[in-house]
């Protein structure tokens, strides 16, 4: 009902909106046909107009050649010529009118133009609302339509609450029906399945008794089959072994009928016991005593052997502590030399101060690490990561000639190792170099960018390039050079 109800209120909205767009077209085209008819008039006026323009302009030209033809015939008088003058200036004020007059037949004929399009147009337009104007009417047949169609299905269903209220009875009943039939169902399935149950369980009973029986009569039967190969291999191995038949054996045992028998285990160990002392024996060797020999002569060869060896280790053991302990004891007096010209060598580069080399990480001299422990003027010991880039480099510096000092070479080369010093610091390493020079026999080379340096050697040497691409060694001794020079000066 509702849905009938919307459908109809939305179908009357639709006709009301077609009503009031034909009004609405109804209004334009009578407003276009009023523009038309006021163009048609405007036309008409302008055609007039036209006409007229071109008739006044017939009458002006035939004026104008008959005063040219009259100015011909006259004689040549100034009265004429005054004639002619005004004739002229007549003949100019018409032509400017007519000018006038052809400016506005142009601007009457481009506005008929545009009235004419205008009309064209407003005829399109017309004909576009006609068009519309049908299509509504087709739209608003087909609405009235569809309001029949609705009201049809209304009247129809202004009986569906009876109709579905009969037939809501009639499910009810059905279900009622159908729940006392489903119960009858249940309680008949209930009982079929209890029976069935305990069919299941009757049956499941026998097939475990008749399994149990299978079960028991192969095991029966396996045991059977087993006693039997077992009594065949016992035929067999009294063939094999006493080469007699089985009956003979009890008289080749010993055995009567009336003796006791041991337990069967008992035999069973028995016999195992004696089976494995025969393995063990194994077969006859016939070469057992040259195997021996030869055994006992091995033996005798590897124990001398070993002897020698016990012997060989004992006095490497005793070579390597003997090794061991005179390395601890010319390492230990090489790092007390090393530690003491350190000691000096780090006062001298700065000018004060103190450090020391320390054995770490072992009371073994051999397996104990180095640790420089420096304390320059003004400043707490610390180790010599904590140091300064110049501080660290002089006691590095300082380092190298201790080591140096304690076994001083012939030839000592230094490449730019006073690069990261100031000069004053440069003036302390030409000093040591200059003590360390008259202590030791050491000729020391030096390679060096620093102007202090190369001013307290003794001799230059250096690489020139007097032409292009040839390079020249040059060499300076600058104790001779000082002499030629105060030679000169003198």
């Amino acid at each position: 009902m509702k849905a009938a109800t919307s459908a109809e209120s939305a179908a009357r909205e639709a006709w009301r909106a077609a009503q009031r767009e034909v009004n609405a077209a109804r209004e334009r085209h009578a407003n276009a046909e009023r523009e038309i008819n006021r163009h048609s008039a405007r036309k008409s006026a302008l055609v007039e107009a036209s006409t007229r323009l071109a008739h006044d302009r017939a009458e002006i030209a035939e004026l104008h050649q008959n005063a040219l033809e009259a100015i011909e015939e006259l004689p040549a008088t100034t009265e004429a010529d005054g004639r002619l003058a005004a004739v002229r200036a007549e003949i100019e004020t018409k032509r400017r009118a007519a000018a006038q007059v052809r400016a506005e037949a142009q601007a009457l004929a481009r506005e008929a133009e545009l009235a004419d399009r205008r009309v064209q147009a407003i005829i399109n337009e017309r004909n576009d609302w006609f068009n519309r104007i049908r299509g509504a009417g087709s739209q608003i047949a087909t609405i009235e339509a569809r309001i029949a169609e609705v009201r049809d299905e209304r009247a129809e269903l202004d009986n569906a609450p009876e109709i579905f209220a009969e037939k809501r009875s009639a499910l009810i009943d059905e279900l009622a029906i159908a729940e006392e039939e489903r119960q009858v169902a249940a309680d008949a399935l209930a009982e079929a399945e209890t029976a069935m149950g305990d069919t299941d369980r009757a049956a499941k009973a026998s097939l475990e008794a008749l399994s149990k029986s299978r079960e028991a009569a192969a095991r029966a039967e396996e045991r059977l089959e087993s006693a039997k190969r077992r009594v065949a291999d016992v035929e067999r191995e009294i063939h094999d072994m006493l080469e007699c038949e089985p009956n003979a054996v009890a008289a080749m045992a010993e055995i009567g009928p009336d003796t006791q028998l041991p337990p069967l285990h008992e035999i069973e160990d028995s016999l195992e016991k004696l089976r494995r002392d025969r393995e063990r024996l194994g077969a006859v060797n016939l070469r057992a005593e040259e195997e021996l020999t030869d055994v006992e002569g091995s033996h005798t060869a590897l124990t001398t052997e070993r002897d020698d060896l016990v012997e060989a280790i004992k006095r490497l053991r005793q070579g390597i502590q003997s090794l061991n302990k005179e390395a601890r004891e010319r390492l230990q007096a090489s790092f007390e030399t090393v530690n003491d010209h350190f000691k000096r060598l780090f006062t001298e580069l700065f000018g004060g101060g103190e450090a020391a080399l320390h054995l770490i990480e072992s009371d073994d001299p051999l397996e104990a690490g180095l640790e420089i422990i420096a304390k320059p003027p003004g400043k707490k010991p610390q180790t010599l990561s904590l140091l300064s880039g110049g501080e660290q480099a002089l006691t590095a510096m300082a380092l190298i000639f201790a080591v140096f000092l304690t076994n001083p070479s012939p030839i000592c080369v230094l490449d730019e190792v006073d690069a990261p010093l100031d000069d004053h610091n440069v003036e302390r390493f030409c000093n040591l170099l200059h003590e360390m020079k008259g202590s030791t026999e050491t000729r020391f080379i030096i390679i060096t960018h620093n102007p202090i340096t190369m001013a307290r050697m003794n001799r230059l040497f250096g690489v020139t390039m007097a032409e292009r691409g040839v390079s020249q060694l040059v060499s300076v001794a600058l104790d001779e050079a000082v002499k030629i020079l105060d030679q000169q000066v003198a």
